[in-house]
């Protein structure tokens, strides 16, 4: 393992900016990852999570796919971004949700804007050190101060940040890094001793052994998703800020002699997601919140053996009507148990 100073880190990112437009936590109105200033590094001192999620980062919220340009015939420009990028912050949730976001767009199809970004980045991770109370990564079986879906692994050990190389890429990436200093014994033990009261601080728990045998059997039961869906207002806030939502809407724009085709995130929480030319199967809200809650506990997990949450917490800190997955998930009903 390596390590250095905090107060050095914004030269390893100076170096880093060479070779990558690096990204790092930003708090200019919403907090997310930015293209970072080459200087500012004060993040260290008040960064928790970000607002947006890093998936920002390889599946935008508004993207272009191609132009087509009409000339002697019609042309198609495929627009492709080849853009190096080191993300460096990344929370272990977040890592893992981009680790689940892969899954879908490689073996549910190829999706090779996604996928081109990812074979471009790096991941930086930065261990949790001051969860958030509604936190509860550790239920779903992710550590907040480790990861293996990174390609280093900093943490925070007071005066300075320990360095692992997770991946090739990473081993890759500090190899040609100056100004790191071989970490000791003493060091690893400060940072075990760290991430071990970081654990405990993750206080928000769910029980998931239980929930795709209890959500199955109350899929029918339309009293509990009224009652559950009753003060949501369907605005989308959870879907959009969510790291593993990844569904997404197609439009095009027409002008003379041209046209250009665009993607955007969609949100299954809104009334038209799965509007068809002569239905709507989820017209009522009710079926559009459970919908989203099987998606993430009942039907990924049916196709990929993994739950499509992370324990980030953001749909409850960013909820306006406090709407809190953790409660539905405990209160599903016990008669409807397999």
């Amino acid at each position: 393992m390596k390590k250095i100073k905090k107060s050095d880190l914004n030269k390893l990112l100076s170096q880093w900016q060479q070779k990558y437009s690096v990204f790092a936590p930003s708090n200019h109105g919403v907090v997310k990852m930015t293209a970072w200033d080459g200087k500012d590094t004060t993040f260290l001192d008040w960064y928790r999570n970000t607002v947006v999620p890093p998936k920002n980062n390889f599946l935008p919220g508004m993207e272009k796919m191609f132009d087509i340009k009409k000339d002697a015939g019609y042309k198609l420009e495929v627009t492709a971004d080849d853009t190096k990028q080191l993300i460096f912050g990344v929370r272990p949730c977040d890592a893992r949700a981009l680790a689940l976001i892969d899954v879908n767009f490689k073996d549910g199809y190829e999706d090779t804007y996604y996928l081109n970004r990812r074979k471009n980045g790096l991941l930086v991770g930065l261990g949790c050190t001051s969860p958030c109370a509604s936190c509860f990564c550790t239920s779903l079986n992710i550590h907040p101060a480790e990861s293996q879906d990174v390609d280093v692994m900093f943490n925070d050990i007071g005066e300075e940040l320990l360095i692992a190389e997770v991946t090739d890429k990473g081993k890759e990436l500090l190899a040609a890094s100056s100004g790191l200093s071989d970490a000791t014994a003493a060091d690893e033990a400060k940072a075990k001793e760290a991430k071990e009261a970081t654990f405990k601080k993750v206080t928000r728990k769910i029980n998931t052994g239980e929930i795709k045998e209890r959500l199955m059997p109350s899929f029918e039961n339309e009293e509990y998703w009224k009652n559950v869906a009753a003060k949501c207002v369907s605005c989308g806030i959870c879907t959009f800020l969510c790291p593993t939502c990844y569904c997404f809407d197609i439009n095009d724009e027409q002008s003379k002699g041209e046209a250009a085709r665009f993607r955007n995130w969609d949100c299954c929480s809104f009334a038209v997601y799965t509007k068809m030319p002569m239905e709507n199967p989820r017209e009522e809200k009710w079926r559009r919140v459970r919908q989203k809650v099987n998606h993430k506990y009942n039907f990924f997990p049916m196709i990929y053996e993994q739950i499509a949450c992370t324990g980030c917490g953001r749909c409850i800190r960013q909820c306006p009507v406090n709407w809190d997955i953790t409660q539905v998930l405990s209160t599903l009903p016990e008669k409807a148990k397999a």
